[in-house]
């Protein structure tokens, strides 16, 4: 009998630090350190939709992810060269099995970048995200994310490396209790106006002892990106190759500048 309920409290362990890496998210990108110039607005719409996903919740209540339709709205302020002031607001499920309709939190982040990103060889940055959930979203009120960025230009700079080893907590565990979900492109552009990548997102699990390799979660996405005047288009096919992951994830995300500089 005493197995028995060890087993049972290895599970729900295994569980609870699984429960935010494996949760619905709003944004499905890669930081390429590229930031709004100083004085102009941005706006993006991230619209994720998942076809063929997990059928049960990943913590109690949850939003399911099977047949849902995720998103946020993310604005943008290039406050420096440097430094981009960003709040997704809202975030937001169009539809899920469980829930339907709902505003899911929001998201306050700071982004320091490389100045100039695009013009150089090698560029980095970091971005510091604070969020606060509801509890069908996320299994903790407020979580936050640092996203450390490295990436280069390659062949005249129509290949793009990118790197993001990202960290993130809902303020238990301490250090140990940082989960490890990086993410990584390889993009080809084949001029201004067109590229095609492949991304990669992982989930490994707390840094104190990561999960199960068949709890972990990895999904590989095809990418479009597409550059028109008014509008920029990054459209993607997911596709989960692990227990922890979806079997197929949609997403498609719009932006454009709302202002301009005046001359």
């Amino acid at each position: 009998m005493a197995r028995t309920y060890s087993g049972v409290l290895i599970l729900i362990a295994l569980a609870a630090t699984a429960a935010s890496m494996f949760a619905q998210t709003d944004e499905i990108q890669v930081y390429d350190a590229e930031i709004a110039e100083p004085g102009i607005f941005n706006l993006m719409i991230h619209t994720n939709y998942t076809p063929i996903g997990r059928t049960t919740p990943a913590f109690p209540n949850a939003i399911i992810a099977n047949e849902s339709v995720n998103g946020a709205a993310e604005w943008a302020y290039g406050v420096t060269p440097w430094f981009e002031q960003g709040l997704y607001l809202p975030v937001y499920s169009f539809y899920s099995t469980n829930h339907g309709a709902t505003i899911n939190g929001f998201k306050v982040r700071e982004l320091f970048v490389r100045p100039h990103a695009r013009d150089h060889k090698f560029f980095y940055g970091v971005n510091f995200e604070f969020g606060v959930n509801a509890l069908y979203w996320e299994p903790k009120r407020i979580t936050s994310e640092i996203r450390p960025i490295v990436g280069v230009h390659l062949g005249h700079r129509h290949w793009d490396l990118i790197y993001n080893p990202i960290l993130d907590t809902d303020y238990t565990g301490g250090f140990k209790g940082l989960e490890f979900n990086p993410c990584a492109r390889v993009a080809y552009h084949f001029n201004q106006a067109w590229a095609v990548a492949l991304e990669q997102y992982d989930g490994f699990g707390p840094l104190g002892g990561f999960v199960p390799p068949n709890q972990q979660f990895h999904e590989t996405w095809g990418v479009v990106d597409r550059n028109y005047r008014l509008v920029n288009i990054e459209a993607g096919v997911g596709v989960g190759w692990s227990g922890g992951a979806d079997r197929l994830t949609l997403k498609l995300m719009l932006s454009r500048d709302l202002n301009s500089h005046s001359h």
